[in-house]
């Protein structure tokens, strides 16, 4: 007797704008128009959005070519803390996370303690714990500065477009150190959570089979649970590009600190500010539609 062929699922039902969408929408312009009347009828205050464009491209007086200005510098320093932020942060983060489900007693107490001492404190301890210790006592002695002064123009440039300004390449380099050591503790538990949600099957199969432990976590359970921590660490790394305002505390020219610059030399506290927050949400948006997609996309190809 055959099977019964399985039915396709049912098609996914296309979303409708309803009144309540409506109503929504309509408080949301009615809160803005709203705040904008009790600014300037209240505070007297007279917005002036063109200060804001002129901030953000500006003219190179030597070669006459357009070239990004304070507020965009600021955005693309920001995207580079996140990303680089991101690959040390799984440097840490994916061995901590395998310790987490060591059988050995001492790895376990390491990482546990890492975790939990780095989730629970404050960010902005760990800013100053870090930037004053490390800044005033391990990279000075280093010399990566001065190293980078004396190199070749091309290299000046290539650390340039990659990590920022030379001038402040220690600076950049505590940044990165407090994002990736605080990112890294969630990290942590992600990559724990994504081993445990592989089956105890998998692993006793592997056992029967004779692999030794490193075989049956590099073979059997990293790509099981690779599958599973993409869509977290999807959202951690969106979570990074707001957590990286904090390393503005270390004179890092992110978005955030370089809009506290253009603020006080322009008074235009609202426009640069609400700018400034419409960046962050237009790339936090993005990011987290794209990865929605991908992830959609690998569950049907799945």
């Amino acid at each position: 007797m055959s099977a019964a062929p399985s039915r396709p699922p049912p098609p996914a039902r296309r979303r409708r704008w309803t009144w309540i969408d409506t109503a929504l929408l309509a408080a949301v312009l009615a809160a803005l128009g709203w705040f904008v009347y009790r600014t300037e009828a209240v505070m007297f205050y007279r917005w002036n959005w063109s200060v804001v464009a002129s901030y953000l491209i500006k003219v190179d007086p030597a070669t006459g070519h357009w070239q990004p200005n304070a507020l965009l510098d600021g955005l693309f320093a920001t995207l580079r803390l996140a990303v680089w932020g991101l690959v040390l942060a799984t440097l840490i983060g994916v061995p901590m996370g395998v310790a987490r489900n060591s059988r050995r007693l001492f790895p376990r107490l390491v990482s546990g303690l890492y975790v939990m001492v780095i989730r629970n404190i404050p960010p902005l301890v760990l800013v100053f714990v870090v930037a004053f210790f490390v800044a005033n006592q391990i990279l000075p002695g280093l010399g990566i500065r001065a190293a980078l002064a004396r190199a070749p123009d091309w290299l000046q440039a290539t650390c340039a477009v990659l990590f920022g300004p030379p001038k402040i390449i220690e600076n950049i380099i505590v940044g990165l150190l407090c994002l990736a050591i605080f990112t890294g503790a969630y990290v942590a538990e992600i990559v724990r959570a994504g081993i445990e949600s592989v089956p105890r099957s998998q692993i006793e199969a592997g056992e029967s089979l004779g692999l030794t432990r490193f075989q049956i976590l590099w073979d059997v359970i990293l790509p099981q649970a690779l599958r599973n921590v993409l869509p977290p660490l999807a959202n951690q790394f969106i979570q990074m590009i707001k957590d990286s305002s904090l390393v503005s505390l270390v004179s890092v020219q992110e978005l955030t600190f370089v809009a506290q610059d253009v603020q006080i030399a322009t008074q235009r506290v609202f426009e640069v500010f609400l700018f400034v927050g419409f960046l962050y949400f237009a790339v936090c948006w993005s990011l987290s539609r794209l990865f929605a997609r991908l992830e959609a996309r690998a569950r049907a190809a799945g």
